[in-house]
C-alpha cells in the first residue's frame, strides 16, 4: 500500500507547503545545538526549496554539526549567524523556517533577526509558554520534524533527491535514537521504507553518524566517567563534562553525542543527566527519562524544553550550584511522579 500523509494532520501539512512554494528567499533555522532531527529536516528541506526554485539558506543560532554536514548540497547554504552575510540574507528574505522547535527562547539570537518576517513552523515537540506564531504544522505524533518534511514534500509529490531522502532518513535515525524508543512508530517506518526505496543506504547512514568517532571523543569521555554519580533512592544519575578536559581534547558537541545514555543506563535510574559548561559560563543539561517522569517539563522548570523522555535546557552556572539546583528539582519531579502512579 502506497505512503498517505495521516489524515489529522493533512490540512496544516498542505497549508505550510502552499506557504512554503509562495516564498522566492527563505531563511531557515533551528534550536540552539542542532541536533540530527534539526539539522537533517534542515538539509532535505534546503534541497527541496531550492529545486523548486526558491533561495533557501540555513542560519542558525549555533554551529552547524560537522557530522551532519554531508547532508548539504552545497555547503555556502549554510551561513554563520555571527557573519554580516547572515544579517543580509535575513533582511532581504520574505519568510521564515523553524524546524525542529517552536520557541523563541530555544532559537538564541536568532530570534532578533527573523521577527520581522513572516514564519512558518514545523516541529513534533509540545507547544510551550514561548511559542513562535506564524503558520505552522505541530504534531506531537510525529516521531521526528523529518517525518513532518516528508509529508510536505509527499504532499506536494516531490520533487526526491538523494540530499532529501537523507535528510528525512537521518532525522528519524537520531530522533528514534536508532528505531529504538517508543517514537518509532509504524508510520515512522513506512516513511523510512520510502526512502530506502529510493536509494538510501541504511548502513552507509549508521557508519556515518554512529560508526566513526575522533579519538578525542574517547578521551573526553573517559573523563565524563570519573564524575558519574548515582542516587539509587530517587533513582537519578548523571555525569559532568569538565570544561578544562573539553578545551584541552578542543571537543565539540558533536563529540558528546549518546553521553547522557550512559548515565540513563545504569540500573535503577529513572532520570539521566549530563552536565557540561559552555564557554559563555552557563550550564548545558541534557535529561534522559526511562519511565514515567516527564523530563520536558523539568526542563521547562530552567527555561528548555524537547519531549516527555529527552529534553534540554541551559542554566546559569557555575557548575555545583547548577547541579545541586537541578538535581533538587529532579528529586521533586520523581517524588511526584511517584506519589501519583
Amino acid at each position: 500500500m502506497s505512503y498517505r500523509t495521516p489524515s489529522h494532520r493533512a490540512a496544516a501539512v498542505n497549508q505550510v507547503r502552499n506557504a512554503l512554494l509562495a516564498s522566492r528567499k527563505a531563511v531557515l533555522t533551528t534550536h540552539l545545538n542542532a541536533d540530527g532531527d534539526g539539522a537533517g529536516s534542515e538539509a532535505a528541506l534546503a534541497a527541496w526549496l531550492r529545486a523548486n526554485g526558491t533561495e533557501a539558506w540555513i542560519v542558525n543560532p549555533t554551529t552547524f554539526p560537522d557530522t551532519f554536514r554531508f547532508l548539504i548540497e552545497e555547503q555556502d547554504w549554510v551561513v554563520s549567524a555571527g557573519s554580516a552575510r547572515a544579517r543580509d540574507i535575513c533582511d532581504s528574505a520574505d519568510l521564515a523556517i523553524v524546524l525542529d522547535t517552536g520557541e523563541f527562547p530555544r532559537i538564541g539570537r536568532i530570534q532578533d533577526m527573523i521577527r520581522h518576517l513572516p514564519t512558518v513552523v514545523i516541529d513534533h515537540h509540545p507547544i510551550g509558554d514561548h511559542a513562535i506564531g506564524g503558520t505552522s504544522l505541530r504534531d506531537v505524533t510525529a516521531c521526528a520534524t523529518g517525518e513532518l518534511i516528508h509529508d510536505i514534500i509527499h504532499e506536494a509529490n516531490g520533487p526526491w533527491t538523494s540530499h532529501i531522502d537523507e535528510g528525512i532518513y537521518i532525522a528519524i535515525l537520531t530522533d528514534t535514537g536508532g528505531f529504538r524508543f517508543d517514537n518509532a512508530s509504524a508510520g515512522c517506518h513506512r516513511v523510512v521504507s520510502e526512502v530506502i526505496d529510493r536509494g538510501v543506504d541504511p548502513e552507509a547512514m549508521y557508519e556515518r553518524v554512529f560508526g566513526s568517532a575522533r579519538i578525542r571523543r574517547y578521551h573526553l569521555l573517559r573523563y565524563a566517567l570519573e564524575s558519574l554519580e548515582f542516587d539509587p533512592v530517587h533513582g537519578i544519575s548523571w555525569m559532568i563534562i569538565p570544561r578544562d578536559r573539553y578545551e584541552e581534547v578542543e571537543a565539540s558537541s558533536d563529540d558528546l553525542e549518546g553521553f547522557v545514555d550512559i548515565p540513563r543506563s545504569i540500573t535503577g535510574t529513572e532520570v539521566g543527566l549530563l552536565f557540561r559548561m559552555t564557554a559563555s559560563g552557563d550550564v548545558k543539561i541534557s535529561f534522559r527519562s526511562n519511565g514515567t517522569v516527564d523530563v520536558n517539563a523539568l526542563a521547562r522548570v530552567f527555561k528548555g524544553g524537547g519531549h516527555v523522555k529527552a529534553s534540554g535546557a541551559v542554566t546559569p552556572g557555575p557548575m555545583e550550584e547548577a547541579v545541586a539546583r537541578v538535581l533538587d528539582a529532579a528529586r521533586e519531579a520523581v517524588g511526584r511522579t511517584r506519589a501519583t502512579s
